[in-house]
């Protein structure tokens, strides 16, 4: 459109500018024949000839020497001035003939005067109006802007076709692939560029996914949990055990942390850790223990956020309390017979014991040695079972013959204690530590006579299936209460702390028992009634797996 209207001006102004000049001169040559006619008709016939046309076309006025008017077609010529002043007529008088032009802003025409002198002195002047280029121009304004009015539809039409037709094989350009494409040349280099670009890119998106998976797959297998919040405390990534930490079932990521827990104290080491400072506590949890380390993400001296990791240390700080109270213990039952020991032998040292005493003294101090030995003993095999690093070696086993076994290294007590032993089942194998199956049944077996009645009983069931095998030992004793039931498996634990020097023993039979059946990757139940005896059941598997 632009180019349109820009050639079309340019194109008028010369054209108007090239028509006007020519018809100006044109106008020039028509008005020196008619005034050569009309001059040879007045000095043939005189003033009358010009009052005989009719033709006004061209304005004729014939003026005398002096200037006057005599005659003029268009005017009265006793109203008109003298003509003496006006160029034309100026010219005439002096070269024989003038022309001269004026122009009227009120009508935007253009007079042409031209005067001829005639034999006799008089001047005949003939004039012409001619419309300035400013009229001319008013009179196209009309047209012109008809002619805008198409050339811009017709633009429109064109510049839409022209430009669909140049933008279509664009626009079905494909940038996935962009160097097969064939278009235009000229965009050959853009396309190159293109590709280089998909390739970058992609290989950035393979990066970038591969560092994700990485890290999905890491953060995914680790049992600590791991949020990690911007400085609004908005979630912006967190793991599986995180979710399970707190025991949430829906996923709240792109929320706030504190939808987690809004306890004072988390809240707290949130704020402290975006405030840009280390923090670490212990959280309670769903009576869990969970250690919070968090650390702040700086950048550019500005905290955008934080990592939280999560431990669940609940078996950690058990455990420490368990090695506590497993210390104490341990010294308390160290003390007993160590004391008692070091009295007897200060008395036979001091001379004091008669000689028909000594063997009684020396069999009380062989006594309490023997228990202190099994006490160090006991500690020592349940030192190893915690530290689980004793490397075992799994061989089949016959679980009759261990049982048949623990009954023959007891007999001499139950004999004692008047308790009778049995074994019900088959034989049958399975894979096992045999030291550690030995240790489990021993220990139980040992308990049920120790805690029996007189003229009481211990029975041995073995059972199996295709891939259990069951050991239940079952005695008449005294039972254990309700109450006591859940803590008979702890160490050093007695159920009647009064009778614990009536009934001998270091009070971590049942815990050997506990560790060892775990380490054969079996379990243990205990089922009990005071005064009605207790049956403790252990299953193991069958077959070995690692």
């Amino acid at each position: 459109m632009f180019v349109c209207a820009l050639v079309l001006a340019v194109g008028l102004a010369a054209v108007m500018g090239i028509l006007y000049s020519n018809f100006d001169g044109q106008m020039r040559k028509e008005l020196s024949k008619e005034a050569a006619y009309l001059a040879y008709g007045v000095e043939q016939q005189g003033l009358n000839y010009l009052k005989n046309i009719k033709d006004k076309s061209a304005r004729i006025t014939y003026i005398d020497q002096d200037g006057t008017v005599l005659f003029d077609n268009e005017a009265d010529v006793s109203e008109m001035k003298n003509h003496s002043d006006r160029t034309e007529f100026q010219k005439a008088e002096k070269y024989g003939a003038g022309e001269s032009s004026r122009y009227s802003d009120t009508l935007s025409e253009k007079t042409i005067y031209y005067a001829l002198r005639l034999k006799d002195g008089t001047v005949l002047r003939v004039s012409g109006t001619q419309d300035s280029v400013l009229a001319l121009v008013e009179n196209l304004i009309f047209p012109l802007c008809g002619l805008l009015c198409l050339m811009l539809i017709l633009s429109g039409i064109m510049a839409s076709a022209i430009s669909k037709r140049i933008v279509k094989p664009i626009n079905e350009l494909d940038l996935e692939s962009p160097e097969e494409n064939r278009i235009y040349e000229e965009l050959s280099p853009l396309l190159s560029k293109i590709h280089r670009q998909n390739r970058e890119i992609q290989n950035q998106l393979e990066l970038a996914k591969q560092q994700q998976e990485e890290f999905a797959l890491i953060t995914e297998n680790m049992q600590e949990g791991l949020i990690v919040i911007d400085k609004y405390t908005m979630i912006l990534s967190a793991n599986s055990s995180a979710w399970n930490l707190f025991h949430m079932d829906r996923v709240c990521q792109g929320e706030s942390v504190y939808c987690l827990d809004r306890e004072e104290e988390f809240r707290h080491a949130i704020e402290q850790v975006l405030s840009g400072e280390h923090t670490e506590l212990v959280l309670k949890l769903n009576g869990s223990d969970i250690q919070l380390i968090a650390n702040p993400v700086i950048r550019d001296k500005k905290t955008e956020g934080a990592v939280v990791l999560l431990v669940n240390v609940t078996e950690k700080l058990e455990r420490e309390s368990l090695r506590r109270e497993f210390s104490a213990n341990v010294s308390h039952e160290l003390k007993t017979p160590l004391t008692s020991i070091s009295g007897f032998a200060e008395i036979m040292q001091g001379g004091l014991v008669k000689c028909e005493d000594i063997p009684q003294f020396a069999g009380r101090i062989y006594k309490e040695s023997q228990r202190l030995l099994q006490l160090v003993e006991d500690v020592i095999q349940i030192s190893q079972l915690d530290e689980e690093k004793t490397s075992y070696t799994w061989e089949p086993v016959d679980v009759y013959q261990v049982c048949k076994n623990a009954f023959e290294s007891l007999k001499e007590k139950a004999k004692r204690l008047n308790v009778h032993l049995y074994i019900c089942g088959e034989y049958m194998k399975m894979e096992a530590v045999r030291t550690l199956l030995e240790e489990a049944v021993y220990n139980i077996c040992d308990n049920a006579i120790k805690y029996n009645r007189n003229d009481g009983s211990v029975s041995v069931f073995l059972t199996q299936t295709a891939q259990e095998i069951q050991i239940v030992v079952k005695d008449t004793g005294v039972g254990i209460p309700k109450e006591d039931q859940d803590r008979v498996f702890e160490r050093f634990y007695r159920v009647d702390k009064s009778h614990s020097k009536e009934i001998w023993g270091t009070g971590l039979g049942l815990s050997i028992v506990k560790h060892a059946v775990g380490a054969l990757k079996g379990s243990v139940i205990l089922r009990s009634e005071e005064g009605n005896g207790t049956e403790i059941c252990m299953k193991f598997p069958k077959v070995h797996k690692e």
